[in-house]
């Protein structure tokens, strides 16, 4: 018995889900995503919540049960508030600037890195050494972000690089004499 997937999805207000077929499209003010739904998992809304069950008592259908339920509740979330993600760059002479469509990070190599900003992502730069990435889909920002930061990720022993703004990085001691 699946915990996550027995308990419904609630759909807040100002954010309509339709199920049609094999398919839920959630629509909300930041924008519409939809995902296709496994053959082996039954979906449907009742009362304003979002239901799933497994179609039948296999394996493969219990395990799709809660993670269809828990993509559906991150669809919804992302339509109605957005995801976000913060980075943070360390070192002397890193930083990051939006520049049109694409994102221009020097981080100490010979030439500048030119980041396309794909559709539906918003990347921001208050300060040159901070991004912030939003979206409406979950997958997508967290994906941004991850190649962005693996252009130059965090090094143990002066801690330069990129970094989430949530991460520590364990650091080394140098060398002794």
């Amino acid at each position: 018995m699946s915990r996550v997937g027995k308990n419904p999805v609630p759909v807040p207000s100002g954010v309509t889900l339709a199920v049609d077929g094999h398919k839920v499209k959630a629509k909300g003010k930041l924008g519409e995503l939809s995902l296709p739904l496994s053959a082996l998992v039954e979906a449907g809304i009742d009362d304003g919540k979002f239901w799933v069950k497994p179609a039948n008592e296999t394996k493969q259908a219990r395990m799709m049960w809660g993670t269809t339920r828990n993509l559906v509740r991150n669809m919804v979330r992302g339509v109605a508030q957005g995801y976000t993600k913060n980075l943070e760059i360390n070192g002397v002479g890193y930083r990051a600037a939006v520049q049109g469509k694409s994102l221009q990070l020097q981080l100490g190599y010979s030439h500048d890195v030119n980041f396309p900003i794909p559709e539906g992502i918003t990347i921001k730069c208050d300060k040159p050494t901070s991004i912030t990435i939003t979206g409406t889909d979950k997958q997508r920002v967290g994906q941004v972000a991850a190649e962005i930061r693996s252009y130059r990720g965090p090094e143990p022993y002066k801690g330069k690089g990129i970094k989430y703004d949530s991460e520590t990085i364990l650091r080394k001691e140098g060398k002794k004499k």
